[in-house]
């Protein structure tokens, strides 16, 4: 089967869209098929060339992964961002014609979804859209002086106006499945989460010990110390601020924590402002942007994951963390809920600082219970592993044509 994956979202611009989008099309490839990626194109030609880097992997299937880089331009509201020159609308279909795609599956909201529902259109190929993101919500952190209420108004009708254009919809949680009802477009949809590659999170002690006698030399902060980690996007809509509100509390019980914040984003200087109002910048290390394989690592030689998103749609960083063998603290909400179901592999609280931070120090304090809920994690998160799932995506893209004959 040929498959072309749409995203504006793609190595070297790091997110949940990018990982879901690379490990499927990897896992695709392992299984025998083609796949283009159709994705913006980043000004730094280095930058554009750090795709395995991104990664964290030298996988073979990458060498026979198809890429094509759309001309693109910068994006007032987000320096992080690009968009792809609605020029490049013609060259962009000529390149899939050569292709030839048995399905066009859309991972993106912006212009290149627009070229991949067009494509579909006019050469009768079905397409499948996967509803990554809850506009909704994170909207307002990159158009801060619009009114809430107009902005969620114009994003429900482009997100209508999109789910329109598919012929199937592919849903990662439970809560985004209930939403797309709410929206009133009558598809068919099917609840797919993306899976990990579990070799990516597996280590031998000497790779820990080595990794993390690399970090103390260059983070001395953590030097001896019990980590409390938290990865993911650096903004506002990941809730960082509730966790390092809480750190001054976790480190009056217990001194030989350091707080790690891995990743980039546009508020990392507002987080590390922030440690310093709340006087733990001495214990708190920001890394900035990692690799997938120094991220893994630093999974590996971490003490307990700390996830208090409100946002998250599907939870990966989670899974990432539980086969890494760490127990897990996270707010309950959407896509965490769908992985963790309940106490599995760590703790699912209310958003409630207290709650949150009294089962951080259950783990600190229980030796016996930190025990079992590392085994436990690794345990249920043998269920979220890219195999399985990606052979449920086939079964979507097979049933695909036949819903496209029904709905257009």
């Amino acid at each position: 089967m040929k498959i072309a994956m749409f995203t504006d979202a793609y190595w070297p611009r790091v997110n949940g869209v990018t990982v879901s989008v690379d490990t499927f099309s990897l896992a695709l490839v392992r299984a025998g098929h083609e796949v283009m990626i159709v994705c913006s194109e980043y000004p730094v030609a280095s930058m554009a060339e750090r795709i395995a880097g991104g990664a964290g992997t030298e996988d073979p299937a990458r060498e026979r992964l198809k890429l094509l880089r759309v001309p693109s331009r910068s994006v007032f509201f987000s320096n992080e961002d690009r968009a792809a020159k609605l020029s490049k609308r013609g060259w962009v279909e000529k390149e899939l014609d050569a292709f030839s795609p048995d399905v066009v599956h859309v991972n993106t909201e912006f212009l290149i979804a627009d070229f991949g529902f067009r494509y579909a259109k006019k050469r009768r190929v079905p397409a499948v859209y996967t509803f990554h993101t809850i506009w909704e919500d994170y909207a307002i952190n990159y158009f801060p002086y619009v009114p809430e209420g107009v902005l969620r108004f114009v994003v429900r009708k482009g997100q209508k106006y999109l789910l329109k254009q598919a012929d199937l919809v592919i849903v990662p949680t439970l809560p985004i499945e209930e939403m797309v009802k709410t929206y009133g477009v009558k598809k068919e949809t099917r609840r797919l989460p993306t899976g990990v590659d579990p070799v990516l999170f597996s280590h031998s002690g000497e790779e820990l010990d080595g990794f993390r006698a690399g970090m103390e030399k260059k983070y001395p902060a953590i030097k001896g110390k019990r980590l409390l980690l938290f990865a993911g996007r650096v903004s506002k809509e990941k809730n960082i601020s509730f966790i390092i509100e809480l750190f001054p509390e976790l480190l009056a019980k217990h001194s030989g924590l350091a707080l790690v914040i891995a990743g980039n984003g546009p508020y990392l200087d507002y987080f590390r402002d922030e440690a310093k109002r709340c006087g733990v910048e001495g214990s708190c290390v920001f890394t900035g942007y990692l690799e997938r394989s120094e991220l893994s690592l630093l999974y590996g030689i971490s003490h307990i994951f700390l996830l208090p998103s409100l946002t998250e749609t599907q939870g990966l960083v989670t899974i990432e963390a539980m086969l890494s063998g760490i127990p897990v603290v996270a707010i309950g909400v959407l896509g965490t809920v769908q992985v963790m179901g309940g106490d599995n592999g760590g703790f699912m609280v209310k958003n409630d600082r207290a709650e949150f931070r009294d089962r951080v120090l259950d783990l600190l304090d229980d030796k016996e219970l930190y025990r079992k809920k590392a085994e436990e994690a690794r345990r249920h998160a043998r269920g979220w592993t890219v195999e399985s799932l990606t052979e449920k995506l086939l079964d979507i893209y097979r049933e695909a044509p036949e819903i496209m004959k029904r709905v257009r």
